[in-house]
């Protein structure tokens, strides 16, 4: 391969002198700019000239390399890549976009340019450079025109299939796509439990919020399917903080599948997380239950009242948090837990020898039962029931470890794993130990994952078929949980985060644009022109409208503004600040004309040319990313979960739904058998339907592997 009779050139190595900081970069600019601006100035000042065109002819690729060193005096630092790739949508081997369309942005039409962001997993000096042969899958330079192992050539397609490639690699540890206008996604996030050795998911999120502020993206979305311990992290973290993990950096409900709003969404949340944990402990005369005891446990290890189901999932996260960077276990002092909250009126009570008696008489119990082993606080609170009050035996039980017995012995006490409860016995004082008025229990992280495990499955997974009581708490436990876990969108608006006063010496106008003849077609989004405050007119505003539009999509190509229909027929000599003041954002109507009719093209919306009619019991009208299959007679689509289909069956040979169903029996003047009626009922005469070209869009939608984070 050859670039004007001349051998391409080995890519230099940046010295690392000039690499940015990863935890600093970008810096967030000073003014205001739309992102179609904000793109190119960035490019401009971090990354220099672009891979050579003759390798991707399709594609634009920058790359800027990055600092992770802890220290900024590292000889030799740590480094990552930052790729970017600009896409040319029009000769694109994927022309629309399923990450749009499941988040309610289907309807806007295709943007000229998509932009990647990827930090690969392996993106280090050496790395960055470099890709797989495939022939023998040996690494080689990117520039290398022939495998130096099996001596295969390297063609502009095989260059090609291999840049696609890292677009659906879920092992990247950062990879966000931006469309020309400024409305992006956010795919893969896989800190260091997702194969990231120096980079955590906060590190990432961090880092890739500052890159879209600096960039003057408009909004994010991101599909939140993360997990953590085995469990759905946007359950567990939404329960325990009020949001999910992305909440952190401003992410909110973007769009719910099975027909859920953002209503349905907070109320599910709101009706978990303030549930009073007093519903599963003041259950009558029942016996003492697991699930009981580890939450009274962890009421006890709290310095604030755990009250309600939020509080105590937040206390096991913060525990989890407490013990992730310690080698040794989490140390608990027994001194400093709840065994019954004393204030200093009810202290005042008592006299040392009621402390001491009591404590004399847990001792002769634990004498008694010393061939039985360990014995719980609640068997000696039992035991003495009749000699002194709860309240008194509360205190007395949380000064008790270390307390000296006869013959050498002392106190000790134990979190017991299995049962959950605080255990006692009497065991040989060793010799040389200091011991005090406490007991110091060790808690491993993996003994807090357990019973945050336990607890998710008890009171949240709605998947697991517990014997919660009551039944009534069971359902709506169950059913919120369902709906949050059915809330997989969620949007990050960063065009709330602009200033209300910007640069005085410019004008700010937001055009949302109409075509003429075309009102009932789907319209963009409006953009951003920013003109000097000084000699702009009219006439500037419409050229440099019609200009926004035709760069940003293809189908506003030869785009021509002609009039603004809220303002009447204007001069293009008009000054524009008559009309408009400078350093506010104002939002202005205008109208033109195309050369093509818009819904004619296939460019007119990013979720395709495709039509299909969604009518599902739960309320869903358009595709939702969840599985679904079309009835055959009338060819509506609806979810399968909706109908019956588990999401582990097949998909059936044939179906017809039951509004048909009902259709045809009526039309046979008969009524439907109760068989007939089950949704599960013609699964013996339904059949694949490969043939129907929109089923593979709902399985493809947007693959799992690639919209997922690892923390």
């Amino acid at each position: 391969m050859v670039v004007n009779d001349r051998p391409l050139k080995r890519i230099k190595r940046r010295p690392f002198t000039d690499l940015q900081d990863f935890h600093s970069f970008p810096a967030a600019g000073d003014d205001v700019v739309p992102f179609r601006e904000g793109v190119q100035r960035f490019l401009s000042k971090h990354a220099g000239a672009p891979l050579p065109s003759s390798l991707f002819p399709k594609l634009l690729i920058w790359q800027i390399m990055l600092n992770i060193s802890s220290s900024a005096d590292d000889l030799s630092p740590e480094t990552v890549a930052l790729d970017v790739v600009e896409e040319d949508v029009t000769r694109s081997r994927s022309i629309y976009c399923d990450h749009c369309r499941v988040v309610g942005w289907g309807e806007h039409p295709v943007c000229r340019k998509r932009y990647h962001f990827i930090i690969r997993a392996k993106s280090g000096p050496v790395e960055a450079y470099q890709k797989s042969c495939t022939a023998c899958g040996a690494l080689m330079h990117l520039l290398d025109t022939r495998c130096k192992l099996c001596s295969c050539d390297i063609t502009t397609n095989d260059l090609e299939d291999w840049l696609y490639l890292q677009f659906d690699n879920g092992t990247h540890l950062l990879h966000g796509i931006v469309h020309s206008n400024g409305f992006g996604h956010l795919l893969t996030i896989n800190g260091r439990e997702g194969g990231s050795k120096y980079l955590s998911g906060c590190d990432l999120m961090n880092f890739w919020d500052r890159l879209c502020r600096t960039l003057s993206i408009r909004k994010v979305s991101v599909m939140d399917v993360s997990k953590k311990y085995g469990m759905e992290y946007r359950l567990l973290h939404s329960v325990a903080k009020g949001h999910t993990w992305y909440g952190n950096w401003g992410y909110k409900f973007g769009a719910g599948c099975y027909g859920l709003t953002l209503d349905d969404y907070n109320r599910a949340l709101d009706s978990i997380s303030t549930l009073p944990l007093s519903v599963f402990l003041f259950q009558g005369w029942r016996s003492q239950t697991l699930l009981k005891s580890v939450i009274e446990f962890y009421q006890s290890l709290s310095d604030n009242e755990l009250v309600t189901v939020g509080d105590l999932f937040n206390f096991l996260l913060g525990l989890i948090f407490k013990t992730r960077n310690s080698v040794m276990p989490y140390r608990i002092s027994l001194e400093g837990t709840k065994f019954g909250s004393m204030n200093d009126k009810t202290l005042s009570v008592w006299t040392r020898n009621d402390i001491e008696r009591i404590e004399q008489a847990m001792i002769k119990v634990l004498a008694a039962a010393k061939d039985a082993g360990w014995v719980t606080g609640r068997a000696l609170k039992g035991a003495l029931s009749m000699a002194a009050s709860p309240e008194l035996l509360d205190h007395c039980l949380k000064s008790f470890p270390g307390t000296m017995a006869a013959k050498d012995m002392v106190v000790e006490a134990r979190h017991n794993q299995v049962s959950k409860v605080i255990e006692f016995r009497l065991h040989p004082r060793n010799v040389g130990s200091a011991l005090t008025g406490q007991c110091l229990m060790q808690l491993s992280k993996e003994q807090i994952v357990g019973d945050l495990k336990f607890l998710y499955d008890t009171m949240l997974n709605p998947n697991k078929k517990g014997n919660l009581e009551p039944p009534v708490t069971r359902e709506l436990l169950a059913d919120s949980a369902t709906i949050l876990l059915d809330c997989k969108q969620f949007v990050r608006n960063y065009e709330s985060d602009l200033p209300g006063n910007m640069n005085p010496s410019k004008i700010y106008v937001r055009c949302c644009v109409e075509v003429e003849d075309q009102k009932d077609d789907p319209m963009p989004p409006s953009e951003l022109i920013i003109l000097p405050s000084f000699a702009s007119t009219i006439g500037d505003l419409k050229s440099e409208t019609s200009k926004a539009f035709e760069e940003v999509y293809m189908i506003f190509k030869k785009f021509q503004v002609e009039k603004f229909p809220e303002h009447g027929k204007l001069e293009d000599s008009v000054a524009l600040d008559l009309l408009m003041g400078p350093g506010v954002t104002v939002t202005v109507r205008v109208r033109g004309k195309v050369p093509i009719k818009i819904g004619n093209s296939r460019f007119c919306m990013e979720r395709g040319t495709e039509s299909w009619t969604v009518e599902c019991v739960c309320g869903a009208d358009d595709d939702d990313g969840e599985r679904m299959l079309a009835c055959d007679t009338c060819g509506i689509w609806q979810h399968t979960r909706c109908v019956g289909i588990d999401s582990l069956d097949e998909i059936p040979a044939k179906f017809v739904c039951f509004s048909c169903l009902n259709l045809y029996c009526k039309d046979s003047d008969r009524s439907p058998t109760p068989e007939a009626k089950a949704p599960r009922t013609s699964f013996s005469n339904l059949t694949r339907k490969d043939e129907a070209p929109s089923y593979s869009r709902y399985e493809y939608r947007v693959p799992k592997e690639r919209n997922k984070t690892s923390f």
